[in-house]
């Protein structure tokens, strides 16, 4: 049984995306996805001018509501959004959940200190260990000032830009800060989202890395999502064909989909 639902999907409702919801969709059935959620960006008070992550969420609804009308005989859509975690945004940022019917909600951290890591100027100054430092600090004060999230987006994140990528990067580095962040998720019922954009940018490996899953089960934590946090129609279910072996390797037998916020275990392995 291979997995055919992709929980991290963008189009061009985000600012970083140029493909229609449309088309997204057209390419999640000729792929045989049975389920395709979508999780476009809203990142308020984002700090670079020359994009803006400012969700429409009325028209990304509208779009959605009419797109799953149309498709629902062949594929199951789902409503989501991948909110970009600051401390200062908790209550808009609840607000925003509060007014809006969505299945599934991605807490992510993109900034540290008010800059991306996506921007070379991140690592400047700085050497990997510092860098993912921070940014492995944020994402644990970020996650326990809004917890109000289904699953955490892309752990290490960070990783995909480093000059380096993944060369000098060991998470037991940074156990210090990613034990309290597995645990912290833990205990608030919260999935870890194994998110193969990582692959994507030549890793080697999803986000989080193989061993941070390991130690995520070993904690007790049993909620995994899984998506491609693809952004045009070549990415979506990217490298999905690896992932059972990968979560079986890692003790999952399992991964979790959200309906209306609430949590559903799927299998990903046969049973004889």
């Amino acid at each position: 049984m291979t997995i055919q639902t992709d929980f991290h999907i963008h189009s061009d409702f985000s600012a970083d995306s140029h493909s229609s919801m449309e088309c997204m969709i057209q390419e999640g059935i000729r792929l045989g996805l049975k389920t395709m959620c979508f999780t476009d960006h809203l990142d308020l008070d984002f700090p670079y001018e020359d994009i803006r992550f400012d969700l429409d969420i009325p028209r990304y609804r509208q779009t959605f509501e009419t797109l799953r009308e149309k498709y629902e005989s062949q594929i199951e859509l789902l409503f989501g959004i991948e909110l970009g975690l600051q401390p200062h945004l908790s209550a808009q940022l609840l607000n925003v959940l509060n007014h809006a019917p969505f299945d599934f909600v991605i807490g992510s951290t993109h900034l540290v200190n008010r800059t991306d890591p996506y921007y070379p100027e991140y690592f400047k100054d700085r050497s990997d260990c510092e860098a993912f430092r921070q940014y492995f600090e944020e994402v644990l004060k970020n996650i326990t000032s809004f917890p109000h999230f289904d699953a955490l987006g892309h752990l290490d994140y960070i990783v995909r830009y480093s000059p380096n990528k993944s060369k000098n990067y060991q998470w037991t580095d940074y156990c210090d800060l990613i034990d309290p962040i597995l645990s912290f998720l833990i205990q608030s019922d919260l999935a870890l989202e194994v998110n193969t954009a990582g692959l994507k940018y030549g890793l080697g490996q999803p986000n989080p890395a193989p061993e941070i899953l390991k130690r995520y089960y070993q904690l007790g934590g049993r909620k995994i999502t899984i998506g491609s946090d693809a952004h045009c129609p070549a990415h979506l279910a990217y490298e999905f064909s690896a992932l059972p072996a990968l979560l079986s390797a890692c003790g999952f037998q399992q991964y979790t989909v959200y309906r209306n916020r609430q949590p559903y275990q799927e299998n990903f392995i046969s049973t004889p």
